[in-house]
């Protein structure tokens, strides 16, 4: 079965749509779709076996921990431990092309931890993304789409070609300069930056 593609305005996402693929994620679905880095494929943060096949799509490691999408400052504060520095720095950053690593929450499923209880979140600058962890309800997966060669893919067209049978859903938010994100940690409200992306670091360390 193919996955259903959807065309989806990147500035004002069409509603329908984005409850449609809400609806299809409820079901177990994974998807593709756009942020403001890269397209990345995601699904239900707490579908163990949904998760399982973002693992099985990359060939992953199950030691290679997954990174996922809040809608805005207070959800984070449900899933991590933010403190008063971390906090100031959030407002500052967010939305934007950022992964923050900060220590978990139990909400987080054991999934998605190891020994040392972080996750990395984000919440990024792009509106078909918000809108739809917001029409959601709950946090989504967020791990690159990438290419034979695991490069990140910049065209939903060419993620349709070779993920087509794989996925259930398809959100085409026009072609991104894939850019990965800036990873930096905040844990115990201590700045890491751990990688330098699309996001600048100036002013922060």
């Amino acid at each position: 079965m193919k996955a259903i593609y959807y065309s989806i305005n990147s500035e004002h996402p069409q509603p329908r749509k984005i409850r449609q693929v809400a609806a299809q994620l409820e079901d177990g679905a994974v998807i593709a779709y756009p942020t403001d880095t890269v397209y990345g494929f995601g699904c239900d943060l707490t579908n163990r076996k949904a998760i399982d096949r973002i693992y099985r799509l990359k060939n992953m490691s199950p030691k290679q921990l997954l990174s996922f999408v809040c809608p805005d400052l207070s959800e984070i504060a449900r899933y991590a431990q933010v403190g008063d520095a971390a906090y100031r720095i959030l407002r500052r950053i967010l939305p934007g092309p950022y992964t923050v690593v900060l220590e978990a929450t139990r909400e987080v499923p054991k999934k998605l931890l190891q020994k040392r209880k972080t996750v990395g979140i984000r919440v990024p600058d792009c509106p078909i993304t918000l809108d739809l962890v917001r029409a959601f309800g709950r946090p989504i997966i967020s791990s690159s789409v990438v290419d034979e060669d695991g490069e990140p893919m910049q065209d939903a067209e060419d993620i349709r070609d070779r993920y087509s049978r794989q996925l259930d859903a398809i959100l085409d938010g026009g072609f991104i300069m894939a850019e990965p994100s800036t990873v930096i940690s905040l844990v115990d409200d201590e700045i890491e930056v751990i990688r330098e992306g699309k996001g600048s670091v100036e002013g922060l360390v």
